[in-house]
């Protein structure tokens, strides 16, 4: 099998598309992705669908569930400091792990909810929200977020040169290191990689950046000292222990999703609904990284990147619908284990994350 083959095959497609028509370059690897435009459905007919759904739910279901997790993961964040300070280290454990779980659903979920807009119903309240989970507790720019995950990879996913993902890749990295290894920097690079993006947009969001994100480390700094106890060495190593607890998962998940899925050209790119069902990947339902990460992130991708503008819990619930309309037109709908996807990104580290990644030429007949 050639690699560019491995594109289109190593991925399990329950829907098969009926589509299109694949044909590859023995020479470059390539494929050729002839679809054909007259059965290509169109993406309002589905927007349809979803919408009455979004309809008929309820405030709870649209934004009153995922509200109420975050506010789950800011109690539980702040009490865990009290947890540390017991002298029963079973408790003491209880307390690292889950202050580690709720930093990651008040960072990663909620944040990743407020800056698309899908967190609460006001634009103005999505962001100051984006700005304290994300800026203030996380230690990452909202405005970085914006520009690099709305701006640009949500429109251009999986175009060469725009949203294809190269931001993860680190070919000078051996594959074992980079999966279980690299991912520990994350608390460190998060920090670094915000102030290299944000300094270009000028004073004031760059101020506003250090500003939150040095209060937010003050304040948890401060808490570990006068709360749980801790020495100053302490806690700067609790510190990044918390931050670090899913940081493998985290940066698993953000390649399993994209990497290794069809790439395509910005000439020759395909209608939306093509591109998201074709380059985005679901992972099955898991308790722990489900409500850490998001539905939208973990096993509602594909939804995701359908409607991003919807909560976590919706994207979970217009699944079934999005999954019908891509087995009744044919359409790719991808998905794949966590388990078989760590075992390909280990055994084929070369091609998908240090080699060029093979293009998709997409080619619409008529």
């Amino acid at each position: 099998m050639t690699p560019g083959a491995q594109v289109t095959e190593r991925v399990k497609a329950p829907v098969t598309s009926s589509l299109s028509v694949k044909e590859v370059d023995e020479a470059s690897g390539d494929v050729t992705d002839y679809v054909s435009l007259k059965k290509l459905p169109e993406f309002q007919t589905l927007n349809a669908r979803v919408m009455a759904c979004v309809q008929r739910s309820s405030y709870w279901e649209r934004y009153g569930l995922d509200l109420a997790l975050l506010i789950v993961g800011l109690v539980g964040h702040v009490a865990s400091y009290w947890l540390l300070a017991s002298s029963d280290w079973l408790i003491v454990v209880f307390g690292v792990l889950f202050q580690g779980w709720c930093q990651a659903l008040v960072t990663i979920k909620a944040g990743h909810n407020a800056v698309h807009g899908s967190l609460v119903r006001s634009p103005a309240l999505n962001k100051v929200i984006g700005y304290i989970v994300s800026d203030f507790f996380g230690t990452f720019s909202t405005d970085v977020g914006w520009d690099i995950h709305i701006r640009v990879h949500h429109p251009h996913t999986n175009i060469i040169g725009l949203g294809d993902s190269s931001t993860w890749r680190a070919p000078f990295v051996p594959n074992f290191l980079y999966m279980f290894v690299t991912p520990l920097l994350t608390p460190f690079m998060v920090g670094l990689v915000s102030l290299q993006q944000v300094v270009p947009m000028g004073v004031v969001k760059t101020a506003r950046y250090v500003i939150l994100a040095t209060l937010g480390v003050t304040f948890n700094l401060y808490m570990f000292t006068a709360v749980s106890q801790l020495s100053w060495t302490s806690a700067l190593l609790m510190l990044f222990v918390m931050r670090n607890w899913l940081s493998i998962p985290y940066i698993h998940v953000n390649i399993f999703q994209h990497i290794g899925l069809p790439m395509y050209s910005p000439g020759a790119r395909p209608s939306k609904l093509y591109l998201m069902t074709s380059g985005v990947l679901n992972l099955p339902r898991n308790v722990v990284l489900d409500h850490t990460f998001g539905h939208g992130i973990i096993s509602s991708h594909v939804e995701h990147h359908l409607f991003p503008t919807l909560s976590d819990n919706m994207c979970l619930k217009i699944k079934p619908i999005v999954r019908a309309f891509a087995e009744e037109h044919g359409l790719p709908y991808h998905e794949d284990s966590y388990l078989s996807r760590t075992r390909e990104f280990l055994w084929d580290y070369d091609r998908l994350m240090v080699n060029a990644p093979p293009i998709t030429r997409f080619v619409g007949l008529q």
